[in-house]
């Protein structure tokens, strides 16, 4: 079914046929899964018209994304422990001196085609990301404790550590399937994504584009969407299941993640609203690997968005920025992060024009 838009020449279909390929985007990690703070899960993946349905057919979407974190103590140790440069019989101080700082630029590619026929009387749609890119991490400070002995005896351990690695290489690739469902200003979805680990991963490395194992996301949104008043807004709740990184034998614990975003839309043509995200580790990390206990970790984020619709030839353009602000971190790398996307899809069929009933008078 089309709706038509309240602003003259702008269709449902068309518009979130263009938003919705372009939220399409999950982040290779600055570290390593939530042993080292970082998900596979990049909150912010889902945002405004997440739930709506798209246009039938092939769309692109491609975004570059950019992001600078930073973290403490608790994050750079769980990276010495996973580096292997923490010494087994080390008992480490709880004061640390440590921090660790990370940048990411990426390029991601994410091509989308969504089935004309209806899926249990839904709308059904499959996406794969792959990307490119680099990220370059490093870790200072001073770590120290005590080395246990043989005998049971106390030595007194410490190092400055000053270490820095930068990537360059491709990262996973992440399979999504979709469906929705409309009925009228209210719109569904369900959606199921994971991990295929084939990008750029070494255990003994500090910044990868990989993420050394397996993960299988799940979730499910609702889009409420006005067509007459331009008014939107979207959420969708989704939890992780992190398979064990056989590179260090740690298993990382349930994540839950919420997106959100909303809008209003001042023309046929622009939009500007806020996006949001709150991401929380449900269960402990785990395995014979993990030398930090629980290590749950969680961050907040908002920021600004702002929107633009396009013809391009017979498709329809859409270019999109938006940023998020980070808080309330724990156990994890926190900052902020831009996405730049411009994303090409099927326009929604023109609308066939409106005649009237010859009359005759006699």
């Amino acid at each position: 079914m089309k709706i038509t838009l309240g602003f003259p020449g702008v269709s449902q279909p068309a518009l979130v046929g263009s938003l919705a390929v372009a939220a399409l985007a999950l982040f290779p990690q600055i570290a390593s899964a939530d042993e080292n703070g970082i998900s596979f899960w990049l909150p912010g993946l889902f945002g405004s018209l997440a739930a709506t349905p798209q246009q039938p057919g092939w769309s692109l979407a491609t975004i570059y994304y950019h992001t600078s974190v930073s973290a403490g103590a608790d994050v750079a140790r769980a990276r010495e422990f996973s580096l292997g440069r923490v010494p087994a019989n080390l008992t480490v101080n709880a004061n640390l001196n440590l921090s660790v700082n990370a940048t990411g630029d990426l390029g991601l590619v994410i091509p989308s085609y969504v089935f004309a026929t209806p899926v249990l009387g839904g709308q059904a749609s499959v996406s794969l990301l792959a990307n490119y890119g680099v990220v370059g991490t490093s870790l200072a400070g001073t770590l120290s404790g005590v080395l246990t002995g043989p005998f049971g005896n106390n030595v007194p351990f410490a190092r400055s550590d000053t270490i820095s690695d930068t990537t360059w290489g491709f990262g996973d690739l992440a399979p999504i399937f979709q469906l929705r469902w409309n009925a009228g200003v209210h719109n569904y979805m369900t959606y199921i994504t994971g991990d295929i680990p084939v990008g750029a991963y070494e255990s003994t490395r500090l910044s990868n584009l990989g993420i050394g194992h397996g993960a299988i996301d799940a979730g499910g949104g609702y889009t409420y969407f006005n067509p007459q008043t331009g008014h939107e807004f979207s959420g969708v709740l989704g939890f992780t299941y992190n398979f064990k990184n056989t590179a260090t034998q740690y298993q990382s614990g349930v994540d839950m993640h919420f997106d959100w975003g909303a809008s209003q839309f001042l023309s046929k043509q622009v939009m500007v609203g806020l996006v949001g995200y709150v991401y929380k580790e449900l269960g402990c990390d785990s395995g014979s690997g993990d030398r930090v206990g629980c290590f749950q970790s969680q961050v907040v984020g908002v920021g600004p968005q702002i929107g633009y619709l396009f013809p391009v030839g017979d498709m329809q353009g859409y270019l999109n920025f938006k940023a998020y602000g980070e808080f309330a971190a724990e156990n994890r790398p926190s900052g902020w992060n831009t996405w730049l996307t411009f994303s090409i899809s099927p326009p929604a069929p023109t609308p066939p024009p409106t005649t009237k009933p010859i009359v005759r008078k006699y």
